[in-house]
């Protein structure tokens, strides 16, 4: 089992690193010196292909059959409802954003009413510190985690797959802030300095 972890992490950690050069502040910005405002096109095409790479190496991955745990009655529904609400907070979290500039249709929009400014690059970026972001600088990465962790039943392929994930969300995080550092300066400083990462653990020392 060991080379089938190797694989998973292999294929995974491929994934997290293309997903992140292509994410980076430094490549878009040579995208639209190449592409202009055609740059608008690439927030949906960078969301579509992720998916569809992620889901393929999520297939070809080695799966073996061995079971770490696996919950009885009434454990694995008290699992499985704490997984919903968490799942729950992920959407309202992404409510609470810009949902379509996430996606990447209000770009396409802008675009076609021919009022594009490539200095936003592939995403009009806004600072947002009010509701959950108070409490946690990258609530949705939070509630995904506890969301992933709390499985019912956990086998190996998962468990691999969990500290992939973990570990792509921490270190994805310092990449994102280093984005939102270049554009918002000191105020985004500020910010670091008073609010968690993750887990509101700054809440305890004010």
């Amino acid at each position: 089992m060991f080379f089938d972890a190797l694989i998973i992490t292999s294929l995974f950690s491929g994934f997290a690193i293309s997903h992140s050069v292509l994410a980076s502040y430094k490549f878009k910005q040579k995208l639209t010196a190449k592409l202009g405002d055609k740059i608008s096109f690439y927030r949906l095409f960078y969301n579509l292909s992720s998916i569809l790479v992620f889901l393929f190496i999520y297939e070809i991955s080695p799966k073996p059959e061995y079971i770490i745990y696996d919950l009885k009655f009434p454990f694995d529904i008290i699992i499985v409802l704490f997984q919903i609400l968490f799942g729950l907070a992920m959407l309202w979290v992404f409510k609470s954003i810009n949902g379509m500039e996430f996606l990447g249709f209000s770009q396409i929009k802008r675009f076609s009413q021919k009022n594009y400014n490539t200095n936003d690059l592939d995403e009009k970026m806004e600072l947002r510190i009010d509701g959950i972001f108070k409490y946690s600088r990258h609530p949705i990465y939070l509630f995904a985690s506890l969301f992933l962790i709390l499985r019912p039943t956990m086998d190996f392929f998962y468990l691999v797959f969990l500290i992939n994930m973990l570990l792509y969300f921490y270190i994805g995080s310092y990449f994102e802030e280093k984005k939102m550092l270049k554009i918002f300066g000191d105020e985004y400083k500020n910010y670091q300095a008073n609010v968690s990462r993750f887990i509101p653990t700054k809440l305890f020392n004010k």
